[in-house]
């Protein structure tokens, strides 16, 4: 079993930038992939963007240029750095895994973290 741990919400003004990390253990394949969804109340999840083990990357096109995923394989810990934050982005973002997965042949996670509240002021 994978476990995911979120840690780096929190708020910032409008134009501000914050970074979350999601630490994973237990996967057990080198060949996975790790994402981040976000919630809004009212709102459908969104995928935001997501990694595989060989850092082929996608994203939502409402972050593309802003956010930056990024994945450290020796620690198995996942990166969202956000720039530029604007109010639509305010949201619960939550890391989530796939433990057999190629980015081109889809993303289906299995595992989820807790999730990080990312709240911007306008």
């Amino acid at each position: 079993e994978v476990l995911l741990v979120d840690s780096g919400g929190g708020s910032v003004q409008s134009g501000g930038s914050l970074r979350l990390s999601c630490a994973a253990s237990g996967f057990t394949h080198r060949t996975y992939c790790m994402g981040w969804f976000r919630d809004t109340l009212g709102k459908e999840r969104e995928r935001v963007a997501v990694i595989d083990s060989g850092h082929s990357t996608t994203y939502s096109d409402s972050v593309k240029g802003r956010f930056t995923i990024s994945l450290d394989n020796a620690q198995d810990t996942l990166y969202l750095q956000m720039n530029r934050l604007k109010p639509d982005d305010t949201a619960m973002y939550i890391c989530a895994a796939d433990p057999h997965c190629i980015l081109s042949a889809g993303f289906y996670p299995i595992y989820y973290g807790q999730g990080s509240q990312v709240t911007v002021l306008s």
